[in-house]
Parts: C-alpha cells; structure tokens; sequence
C-alpha cells in the first residue's frame, strides 16, 4: 500500500484542529500551522448552539464537551431590561475557546500530529493537500468585535443578548463561573478606552449604559480582553485548487450563536473527501470543489437568513419592530432557529 499524501492545514483555530484530528485517526500526516500559541483568547460568543450529534461524533468532540455548561435559555434585552425569556430547541454549549482550543492541540497532537505554533504560513501559496483554515476573510473596517470574560455578574437567562445603535452583545456563562462578553459594533471614532475600558466605552455610545454600569461592577478579567476588526459575514469566492474551512469559507453573524458549530461542521464535511485525496482517490482541484459544494449546500440557507435578521439587530429603527413582535410572542423562534441551523 502507498503512503498517504501528507496534509497541512494553515491556521489552529476549531476547523483546522478538528479536521487535523479526524485525518490523524484516519492515518493521514497531517502538520498544521498556527500563527499564535496555546492557550489563548479569541473574540467569540463561546455559546456554541446548532452542533448536531452526527459531527460530535464524527469528529470524537464529546470528552472535549463533556464539562462544559449546557444553556437552555435566552433572554433579549432592549435598553438593559429583558423583553422575553425563550427556551432554545435544544442545548448549547458554553466553553471558552481558551480552554476548547487547548484541548483540541493536546488532542491533535496525542494522536501524533504535527503542531507547528508561532508559524506563519504565505497566505498566497496554495499546493495541493494545503488547507486553509485561518479564520475570518477580512473585510471593510465597518464592524468591531470586543470580548471579556466577567466575574461575579448574575444573568437573567443562559443567554443575554442585548440590542443596541449599531451594536448587539451576547452574555453567557462558560468554565469556572465566568461569563463571557461578546459584543459586536459598528465602527465608532466616539467611543475610546484601553482594553475593557474599550467595551464600556462602546456599550454607552450604543445606549447600553446600563449594561456597561452592571459590568463596571464585576471583576473583568484583563488578560482575557480581546478585539478584532475588518469581519466580513459572507462568503468569498473559492478558487479550484485553494481549499478553505471554517470562517474562511465563510462568517456568520454572531447572534446566531452557530459560528463555532459551523466550523466543526465544516471539519466533517471536508474529512471524507480529504481523507480520499490522501489515499491516492482523486486530484486536488476535484477535491476542492468537492468540499465547497458539500459547504455550500449545508451552509446556503442559514447564511441567507442570518443575514437578513442582522440587519435588524442593527438597526434602530427595526429594532423596536423585533422587539415588540418578541414581546407579543409573534416571533417564530423554532422556525428562525431551524434555517439558522
């Protein structure tokens, strides 16, 4: 029998680290390249809803999620009061990706892949078995996502989301009685601050300073601050012989709270053909292609409504529309979570 292809896969974020995992226990090499170290913070909403048991099975992520805090409810907030409090379909996940990404390394690497951190990779370069899975394509410097975590803040639900001018933030437990803060905001010259002053900042300029003044009286943990700006929620382009998961396929708003599942699933569609590209089944060209079209059907219509519904959150002016439509419990929020989903 013929030795396999060897993998790279560029970028150690969910995608690339589950993926590089999944081709290891099919006795694929597989080296992946990672720009930053481990462990570290990444703006996320770390409430990670919409992963169906067919890709944590496929992907061996249950003992990874086995700790980690299941939410159920939902509660939308306008002007810092909860409007309603819905009860999700089914359970999320809240894990940090400091603690997720860490183990997903530990995992790749024990079952004896290559983890190359503190590497950056030429984004050009694309030969055959190359993978990329560097996260978020960059857009125009229209949004900016900020995230801590909180200690000692008391939630009115597992999720708070909170609707603001340009801006809606996400609130939910993770690991070790933290409360992740995620929000993402329109780009503001108003709005100053160094690290978490930074978030507090944003919230008051998008009306959320009642939030920001029950933030203001908890422990923010320093080193957990994150920021990150230029998001781009679409989908790009895909060349022939350039194979892309995850994010860089394409980002979804985050209020849906499925970014992370996305990325796991994106793992698992890509694992069979890849690992059919590694055994000497096909060329590189047809097995991108062959992912793409597996992305694009499974991601097609949660994108399109997702993106539709953004416009709302953001907006003020439809915002109070969404609110009272929720209020009035007019709101199909099975049916809205289906096509996120």
């Amino acid at each position: 029998m013929n030795p396999a292809h060897p993998i790279e896969i560029v970028g150690g974020g969910l995608a690339g680290l589950a993926l590089g995992a999944a081709l290891r226990r099919a006795d694929v090499p597989v080296a992946v390249f990672e720009a930053g170290g481990y462990p570290r913070h990444r703006v996320c909403g770390e409430f990670l809803t919409g992963l169906d048991e067919a890709t944590i099975a496929r992907l061996h992520l249950a003992p990874l999620l086995a700790d980690a805090p299941r939410h159920r409810t939902v509660a939308w907030c306008r002007h810092g009061a909860p409007v309603r409090v819905q009860t999700l379909p089914s359970p999320a996940f809240g894990l940090s990706r400091h603690v997720l990404d860490a183990r997903l390394a530990a995992e790749f690497v024990r079952l004896g892949g290559e983890l190359h951190t503190h590497t950056r990779v030429t984004d050009g370069a694309a030969p055959a078995g190359r993978i990329f899975a560097t996260g978020r394509r960059r857009g125009p410097p229209r949004w900016l996502g900020l995230k801590v975590h909180a200690h000692g803040l008391t939630l009115a639900a597992d999720l708070e989301v909170h609707l603001g001018r340009g801006a809606y933030v996400g609130l939910s437990p993770v690991e070790e009685g933290a409360v992740n803060v995620c929000g993402l905001f329109r780009v503001r010259d108003d709005a100053r601050g160094d690290r978490s002053a930074l978030l507090l900042a944003h919230l008051r300029a998008a009306g959320l300073a009642l939030l920001a003044e029950r933030l203001g009286r908890t422990a923010l943990e320093e080193a957990s601050f994150c920021a990150v700006a230029g998001l781009a929620f679409d989908r790009g382009p895909a060349d022939a012989g350039r194979l892309v998961v995850g994010d860089a396929f394409a980002m979804i708003p985050p209020f849906t709270g499925n970014g992370m599942a996305m990325a796991f699933q994106s793992a698992a569609l890509a694992l069979e053909p890849v690992a059919a590209y590694a055994r000497g089944a096909g060329g590189w060209e047809e097995t991108c292609r062959a992912v793409h079209a597996r992305l694009r059907r499974r991601f097609r219509l949660r994108l399109a409504s997702a993106g539709t519904l953004h416009a709302f959150l953001f907006s003020p002016r439809r915002q109070p529309w969404l609110t009272a439509l929720n209020r009035a419990r007019l709101l199909p929020l099975r049916p809205l979570y289906a096509a996120l989903h």
